[in-house]
């Protein structure tokens, strides 16, 4: 007799369980309608992108800054260029041309501001 009791529980259990499952897959049919209003909003994103691109018109350097950055590049070759803070000879392609637009840009040539 108890373990006919203990039976009638369980299957009181599943049924209850059953019924919470259906209402999760109605509510999960309702949250797809809203589906719709994140694509216009993605549209929206791509015409800002393609209005804040910059026309490119002309040279990007100057000729002061080209010229500055072969008379670094001449030191570093002979070994004369040295590092601001550490004085550390430059061996580095990359740096002297990075030391070259530096002085270039104090020098009031044209160089496009620095990427941080």
């Amino acid at each position: 007799m108890a373990t006919a009791k203990k039976a009638a529980k369980r299957s009181s259990a599943k049924k209850s369980s059953t019924k919470k499952a259906t209402k999760k897959t109605a509510t999960k049919k309702s949250t797809a309608k809203k589906t719709p209003a994140k694509k216009s909003s993605a549209k929206k994103s791509s015409a800002k992108k393609s209005s804040a691109k910059k026309s490119s018109s002309g040279r990007k350097y100057g000729a002061a800054a080209g010229k500055q950055v072969k008379t670094e590049m001449h030191e570093m070759k002979k070994g004369k260029l040295k590092s601001g803070r550490s004085g550390k000879k430059v061996t580095s392609r990359k740096q002297a041309i990075a030391i070259g637009l530096s002085e270039a840009r104090k020098k009031g040539a044209k160089v496009p501001e620095k990427k941080s």
